[in-house]
């Protein structure tokens, strides 16, 4: 159901903040162009915390109307309060989603029999569900077995965004629930071998700006030329760790800019990143071929 590359949205902004709207449709045009099999909004990557639900109802609107019948949409509707991402999900669902992304709830970090039942509620409403599972940031790691009755119980999960560094629990997960789930990877720089095991995909965040590359190390990787994807996942590599120089998606934002998508301007709690990182990242553009990005 959800296979091949996922670009997790940005959310351009002119340096005032306001949402960039002529930046955000010539990021979504590009997109298309560069053959990406869907678009995720309102990720972690879309600053969606920061955003006010009047601009989260209007970049639904603006961005469905432009991606609808070209690629497939899913919409992120997480939260650590179930009433909460209950709420989020009726509201997504009159923009009539492929799937809906919701993440473990953060923070609250919630016991097994809670989080089976989180995702029943959610599942009720009927949208497909991708679990998005980043430890790293909800401060809940999954165990195997949770998993497994999760699964069980909540048959509208149809996929799982991974996002875990654990590549023991990856290859338990990829071997174990094969024909049950689509298995997405959620960390670029761990493509390659998420491929390796079988997932069906990737949700990236670097491809905002590197969706022609993600697009053809996937498509290589499927056409059995794994020897080529993987040295173009290697040419790209240094790029795609530029992107995590610090917290998603301040590098991302900074790299657009820097292609002409829009200005660099995060919301707070997030802040401009470092001098001595916008030089390591113009260096790195300055070197990389065009064809591995986005064009206007």
């Amino acid at each position: 159901m959800f296979t091949g590359v996922y670009t997790a949205l940005a959310t351009p902004m002119q340096a005032n903040g306001a949402v960039d709207y002529e930046a955000l449709e010539r990021l979504l045009k590009a997109q298309i162009k560069a053959g990406v099999h869907g678009i995720v909004l309102l990720g972690t990557t879309a600053e969606t915390p920061t955003l006010t639900t009047a601009e989260k109802q209007e970049i639904l609107k603006f961005c469905t109307e432009r991606l609808t019948g070209k690629v497939k949409i899913i919409i992120g509707t997480g939260a650590n309060s179930t009433v909460a991402a209950v709420e989020n999900t009726r509201v997504a669902q009159a923009f009539s989603p492929d799937g809906v992304l919701v993440v473990t709830p953060y923070y609250n970090k919630p016991n097994p029999s809670g989080l089976i039942a989180h995702y029943k509620q959610v599942a009720a409403l009927g949208t497909p569900i991708v679990l998005y599972h980043i430890p790293g940031r909800t401060g809940l790691k999954v165990p195997a077995a949770v998993f497994e009755e999760l699964l069980a119980s909540v048959p509208q999960i149809a996929a799982v965004k991974e996002s875990d560094y654990d590549m023991a629990h990856v290859t338990d997960m990829a071997v174990k629930y094969q024909k049950r789930i689509d298995y997405l990877c959620g960390n670029d720089d761990l493509f390659p071998m998420y491929l390796a095991v079988g997932a069906s995909g990737i949700i990236s965040a670097a491809a905002n700006v590197f969706a022609p590359a993600f697009v053809k190390i996937y498509n290589l990787f499927k056409e059995g030329k794994t020897a080529e994807s993987f040295a173009l996942f290697a040419s790209v590599y240094p790029l795609i760790k530029a992107c995590y120089a610090e917290t998603n998606p301040t590098c991302i934002k900074y790299m657009l800019s820097k292609i002409g998508f829009g200005s660099p301007a995060v919301r707070l709690p997030l802040g401009e990143i470092s001098a001595a990182h916008k030089e390591q990242i113009d260096a790195l553009l300055a070197k990389a071929g065009k064809d591995i990005m986005i064009k206007g």
